[in-house]
């Protein structure tokens, strides 16, 4: 089979399981509100929990940046790497703890380049079933053995833990999870670890800025400090790209042979202008936090009835469990005719059969925005 029909067949099998994916055009976006295609809607479908993507003071922050140049011009082991991006990774450090901070392009770059880096033909990585498709593609793709413990299941990781291996053992998991909302029992998995002599790797893009004192994310809030941790700027912080945090020999190995580090642009000044102001709100966003979780609540309480499964999550990310495609994208439908946009999330996002509205929640919500989202959901049922 040439290419040309190689393309076609698997254009033609998407459409045919409705998992066709699309990208709306979008004219405005405020978090709370969304407008489509000329049309507005209440919007729950964004990651940006906390509406700091339109602060005013990240906003300056960009602009601010913005005076250095639009873009960084080169690589950071090139002239890319500026004092303000160095004085955000020692903030970063020090706000969680550790010795060094490393910025990245995205949170999928690092989660490959670390990954990749880290894992010899020898070694193993033993990743959550429902880890995120960047930890799960890199491992697949690295030349360590990968193998899956079964969803936030300690006993699981264990059996897995106690065969033996000649080389080293890293551990993968998610803070809070993007598909089902609900959080890694980190305490558990980091003693498992430590117990086989493993390293844990947690990726927090989801409960960084929302979990634990000053927003300082789920390993924070349940007392565990991984080896190495992952947070992302694209939710939360309302920006883009992510860090790693680790210790200076890891940082220091990073800096020497990751690939995605070293023959990647740097993030361009304006960003790390938005960035810091980020930082600093949100360190003082104790309010939306606490804001964010009233909403939830309200929510949980509204949809307790509703026909289709609630996943017990608690974060802003709640999912309700459709089943079939068609079922899915029919409901999401019906909600953006009401003015309410949802997105449809479709294999293989999640497992088969599992299809569903990926209901996100922020701190920028009215109750009356989330009445109406409850309204309408409940009319469909009935329907």
């Amino acid at each position: 089979m040439n290419w040309s029909a190689r393309i076609q067949q698997a254009l033609s099998e998407r459409q045919q399981q409705h998992a066709w994916r699309s990208r709306p055009q979008v004219q405005h976006n405020s978090t709370r509100e969304i407008q489509v295609e000329g049309q507005r809607y209440l919007h729950f479908s964004s990651n940006d929990y906390l509406g700091l993507s339109q602060h005013p003071a990240l906003i300056a922050g960009w602009q601010q940046g913005a005076k250095a140049g639009a873009g960084a011009g080169a690589s950071g082991h090139v002239t890319g790497y500026r004092q303000q991006q160095a004085e955000l990774e020692d903030a970063l450090a020090s706000w969680l703890g550790y010795p060094r901070a490393l910025l990245f392009v995205s949170g999928f770059a690092l989660n490959q380049a670390i990954i990749h880096l880290l894992a010899g033909k020898d070694d193993r990585l033993l990743a959550d079933k429902l880890s995120h498709a960047s930890l799960l593609e890199a491992a697949s793709l690295a030349p360590a053995q990968l193998r899956r413990f079964a969803h936030n299941q300690p006993h699981s990781l264990q059996r897995l833990l106690a065969q033996p291996v000649s080389g080293a053992t890293l551990v993968i998991t998610e803070g809070i999870f993007s598909m089902d909302g609900d959080s890694a029992p980190l305490v558990e998995i980091a003693q498992a670890t430590a117990a086989a002599e493993g390293w844990l790797l947690v990726d927090d893009a989801h409960g960084i800025g929302v979990a634990g004192d000053q927003g300082r994310g789920s390993c924070w809030q349940q007392g565990v400090k991984p080896q190495l941790q992952v947070i992302t700027f694209g939710k939360a912080f309302g920006v883009s790209g992510a860090a790693l945090l680790c210790d200076d020999a890891t940082a220091d190995y990073m800096v020497q042979f990751a690939r995605h580090l070293i023959y990647s642009t740097a993030l361009p000044p304006a960003q790390i202008g938005a960035l810091h102001a980020a930082l600093l709100a949100v360190q003082q966003a104790d309010g939306a936090r606490a804001t964010l979780q009233q909403n939830i609540a309200h929510f949980r309480r509204g949809a307790a009835s509703l026909p289709w499964q609630l996943l017990p999550s608690e974060s802003a990310i709640q999912p309700l469990v459709i089943g079939e495609n068609s079922a899915a994208l029919a409901l999401s439908r019906r909600l953006a005719q009401a003015g309410c946009w949802v997105s449809a999330i479709r294999p293989p996002t999640v497992p088969p059969g599992t299809a569903r509205l990926r209901i996100t929640l922020t701190a920028v919500h009215r109750t009356e925005d989330i009445d109406r989202l409850l309204e309408v959901l409940h009319d469909a049922a009935g329907e």
